[in-house]
């Protein structure tokens, strides 16, 4: 269980470095532009393609994280209204309807996958499933970490401070643990 743990925090810092580096990446080339631009008219072509792939993988990569930290939209007012059990059951349901539609994502892609490996970028010359690509990280990751949740919540091995991340109560419990 050590070793999970470990591992899921690696990934993790994998991923907020990757968001950072990607960041940056839009950053520079976008500024960068700007100045060629306007103070010695030229520019770089390939900036505005690359800032907007970046962007993308930037979005789906920000996904797997807010999914993890339970920081995507939730109807925690009537998940609140059940006890323990029905908590677990709410839990699991949920990440049940995400597995499936992160798989769908995934699959969506796999299907797509020929076209895109076909398909280059008109500037760059980039094939798109390097773009559009991304889609099987995230679709995998989500369906991982959601079908994780779901054994929890069967099992009874989900974390305090899980659960109250899913109801929206984390705040009241980082209250009660400062005092």
């Amino acid at each position: 269980m050590k070793y999970l743990a470990r591992l899921e925090l690696l990934a993790v810092r994998l991923g907020e470095f990757a968001l950072v580096a990607l960041l940056a990446g839009m950053t520079v080339m976008v500024f960068g532009n700007v100045v060629l631009r306007y103070g010695f008219n030229s520019g770089w072509n390939f900036s505005e393609e690359m800032s907007r792939y970046f962007f993308v993988w930037l979005a789906f990569i920000g996904a797997i994280l807010a999914f993890r930290e339970y920081n995507h939209i939730g109807v925690e007012t009537v998940v609140r209204m059940f006890g323990p059990v029905g908590r677990r059951v709410c839990l699991a349901l949920t990440n049940l309807v995400i597995l499936l539609c992160a798989s769908v994502l995934f699959w969506g892609t796999w299907v797509q996958h020929p076209i895109n490996a076909s398909m280059t970028a008109p500037v760059v010359g980039l094939r798109m499933i390097w773009v559009y690509g991304i889609t099987y990280v995230t679709g995998g990751c989500i369906a991982l970490m959601a079908l994780l949740r779901i054994v929890r919540a069967i099992t009874g091995r989900t974390p305090p401070h899980e659960m109250a991340r899913f109801t929206g109560e984390y705040e009241e419990v980082e209250q009660k643990e400062q005092r």
